[in-house]
């Protein structure tokens, strides 16, 4: 790859990265008048999950680790402890997403494969990091706290996630914007 394609890549990662940052910032406004159902729709994961097909493993994952903060920063929302225990797991949810994306073969079934073993893997970095911070703050979490924050309450976010990302994804794959082929990270 000579050095104008790389160049070329680079500012579309780099754009993408920035367009996924920004939906990070802005999806939640939409769901935020009723807290209950942002919380159960995520709406902060979808772009992340989005960037890992976009715009590769290692722009993703810095987009999940820094949207969270940059929201709190911004808006005070989600509170600082949530905040830390998201940019974990959806640094996690980008890597993993980029990473998997790029190492299965190019089947339609791999873009699921790729989403639901990340959101698994984001949502173990999650419990993960809530345990940690529970040991410094001196909360309580437990297998039922897990069970219940990672799945029980996100299941509608679950679904709307393996519905709508594998669409656009597809959709993206078919205008020729999302190349098909492995991209360098």
């Amino acid at each position: 790859m000579n050095a104008n394609s790389r160049t070329k890549l680079l500012l579309r990662h780099l754009t993408c990265a920035a367009m996924c940052l920004a939906l990070c910032l802005y999806l939640p406004f939409l769901t935020g008048q009723i807290p209950q159902i942002g919380r159960a729709l995520s709406p902060m994961h979808i772009p992340v999950l989005l960037a890992g097909f976009l715009c590769g493993p290692w722009w993703a994952m810095v987009v999940g680790l820094v949207a969270p903060m940059l929201r709190h920063s911004l808006f005070l929302m989600p509170p600082l402890v949530t905040a830390i225990a998201m940019s974990f797991e959806l640094a996690a949810y980008g890597l993993f997403s980029g990473l998997l994306y790029q190492l299965l073969p190019k089947k339609r079934s791999n873009i699921y494969v790729s989403l639901i073993l990340a959101m698994l893997g984001g949502r173990i970095v999650w419990g993960l990091a809530m345990t940690i911070i529970s040991g410094v703050t001196g909360s309580e979490f437990g297998w039922a706290a897990f069970i219940a924050g990672a799945f029980t309450s996100a299941v509608p976010g679950i679904i709307v996630h393996i519905i709508l990302i594998p669409v656009l994804v597809m959709s993206l794959q078919k205008a020729g914007f999302l190349k098909t082929e492995p991209c360098a990270a």
